[in-house]
């Protein structure tokens, strides 16, 4: 395997399947089958799921009235809600899994502990970090890439819902855009592309973690990617 540690980000949107809110049992469970393939090849896998199928703190926050910090704390419940339920499923498919949360819910979940943490991933078991960093003005982007610091992560996957990497211009509207096959951190931050927050890119590179960025829906996209086949945008 090209990466025996990964931190797979699955955006929130990712499990609205064709709803316009909420949680659909077929991406879900689609995204379950591909971490099991991970697993199966011997990888030690850890994953942080958003929660913008549920709530988005910022976009949010304004419509209702609540201020930022409210809202991220709500954003943050919804991506808990968004882990038990990918462990539900992992579960059922025979994949041991543990979601630990940066907000202590003791009946529901482990507290995060980053030594408890890499124990899970060293016995084969997922490890799914739930409620962000913990607090408010952070994104989810931030929080995966803060936890796959922490758990000395190989790589961070970053699964996009239907685009296969990162392009010049966004692809569902400009035609003529072109995918990049490698880039390097400085593009994302200077360029201020779209693909994920920059305090999260210049985290990566802080710590020499190499970005990949894929569609989620490719069949076998993890598992390609733990082979060391091109897919998707490389980004180090």
């Amino acid at each position: 395997m090209k990466y025996k540690r990964i931190l797979l980000k699955i955006s929130g949107e990712a499990l609205l399947g064709d709803q316009d809110f909420g949680i659909a049992p077929e991406p879900v469970t689609m995204i379950a089958q591909e971490i099991k393939k991970a697993c199966t090849l011997g990888a030690q896998v850890a994953v942080v799921v958003g929660g913008g199928n549920i709530f988005r703190g910022m976009k949010n926050s304004a419509k209702i009235g609540l201020d930022r910090a409210t809202g991220d704390y709500v954003g943050m419940l919804a991506t808990v809600m968004n882990a038990i339920t990918l462990q539900s499923a992992l579960t059922q498919i025979g994949v041991d899994t543990r979601v630990q949360t940066a907000i202590n819910m003791n009946q529901i979940a482990e507290p995060y502990i980053r030594h408890r943490a890499i124990r899970h991933l060293e016995k084969g078991r997922v490890v799914i970090f739930a409620a962000g960093t913990g607090n408010p003005f952070f994104t989810t982007d931030t929080a995966a890439a803060l936890r796959a610091s922490e758990i000395n992560a190989q790589a961070m996957l970053m699964a996009k819902n239907g685009v296969d990497g990162v392009y010049t211009a966004d692809p569902n509207i400009d035609p003529t855009a072109k995918k990049l096959e490698e880039m390097k951190y400085d593009d994302i931050i200077k360029n201020e592309l779209k693909v994920m927050d920059t305090s999260a890119c210049d985290l990566c590179k802080q710590n020499n973690i190499p970005i990949v960025v894929f569609d989620f829906k490719q069949k076998d996209g993890i598992k390609d990617i733990l082979d060391g086949k091109k897919i998707g945008t490389y980004i180090n």
